[in-house]
């Protein structure tokens, strides 16, 4: 099939380098996006405020995305151009089963995210749970979806979109600590609220692939650009504050059910759930890991030989500073089979320059 998006020239090409970076052929080489100041960003951060928000409109919201990745089509890199469903971040999935969707914008990002507080009070609640099709928030879903593809069509793509499962699903519907102490407690009922999230989600996210096409038999992706087959993404971070026994005992299994039911998934890890590496590596259906900086620890980039270390020939994705790559560039310290997210780019030329260097690189 012919790669034919307008906002990303030559989208054949990069289709085919990051195949062959989740394939696992390419560990002698390096791939890169680069952040790159925006008109739309800097007209986004003027025009909104930071704190809690109204539901935006659909419209405008597929507008910010158009304009955004218009700009970007001018950078050469290794992305594939997509828009996030930001909204439907995490409050959508406490939203399906009546819980009080709250909305966040953040001018720096250009995000307009979803949460809920706690749902139940105790357990009694939890059998009075489920789902409705014709629920007010998959509602505004199914609506959301069906606008972003149609606008989209033949410029850009759709990002698939977090799974609110397992304990992340627990968390909306008790709070963190509840979720904790319950695991103890309360296991029988943890493993049900265990299983719910999962036919929840199953039903969320077979909606995303009934609605947004495929790009070239593969789904598109905010963290991780492009990866063959209908790959979903995870979040492990209930778990970064739990020892490993518990993850194995409560996150494997939920993480490898859904991961089974598509064709895997990607995973996301803090700096405080770096102790979660080896078993997080070893998931069935794992495609990437996608490493998040945190301000109070040392960059991932420092520790990058040590983490490979660990993880072996899985996909990397990692954020590192632009002077910090050029130098590590330069002194050729690069690390081949990860994708740099390259940030604080001064400009599209600067991108440029760099990604010619990018795609000779060879370790």
């Amino acid at each position: 099939m012919s790669f034919e998006l307008s906002y990303c020239p030559n989208g054949e090409y990069i289709l085919g380098r990051l195949q062959q970076f989740y394939d696992r052929n390419a560990q002698d080489q390096i791939f890169a996006y680069m952040e790159v100041p925006t008109r739309t960003m800097e007209r986004f951060a003027k025009e909104h405020r930071s704190g809690y928000c109204d539901y935006p409109d659909p419209y405008e919201r597929i507008a910010f995305w158009d304009s955004y990745l218009h700009e970007r089509m001018k950078v050469h890199d290794d992305s594939i151009p997509s828009a996030y469903v930001t909204e439907m971040d995490q409050g959508l999935y406490g939203g399906l089963i009546g819980g009080e969707v709250r909305f966040l914008c953040d001018p720096d990002s250009g995000w307009i995210s979803s949460m809920v507080p706690p749902i139940l009070k105790d357990w009694s609640e939890f059998e009075q749970l489920k789902f409705d099709p014709d629920n007010k928030w998959f509602q505004c879903y199914t609506r959301q979806l069906d606008i972003f593809v149609k606008e989209s069509a033949g410029k850009f793509c759709i990002s698939h979109f977090i799974l609110i499962d397992s304990l992340n699903f627990i968390f909306e519907l008790f709070g963190g600590t509840n979720t904790y102490l319950y695991l103890i407690e309360q296991p029988e009922l943890i493993q049900s609220a265990i299983d719910f999230a999962f036919e929840l989600n199953v039903k969320v996210q077979n909606k995303f692939f009934d609605v947004v096409p495929r790009m070239n038999g593969g789904t598109c992706s905010k963290r991780a650009q492009w990866i063959p087959g209908r790959i979903v993404d995870e979040s492990v971070d209930p778990f970064h504050m739990t020892s490993v026994d518990y993850f194995e005992k409560w996150g494997r299994e939920p993480i490898e059910r859904i991961f089974g039911k598509y064709d895997g998934g990607i995973v996301h890890l803090h700096g405080n759930g770096h102790h979660l590496l080896h078993p997080v590596s070893t998931i069935k259906g794992l495609k990437a890991i996608n490493l998040h900086d945190e301000k109070e620890d040392s960059p991932i980039f420092d520790n990058l030989k040590d983490i490979k270390n660990i993880t072996k020939d899985i996909p990397l994705i990692i954020e590192i500073n632009f002077n910090d790559f050029c130098k590590a560039f330069e002194n050729h310290r690069l690390l081949g089979g990860v994708f740099y997210k390259v940030i604080n780019v001064a400009d599209i030329d600067s991108a440029n320059y760099w990604m010619d260097k990018v795609r000779a690189y060879r370790i």
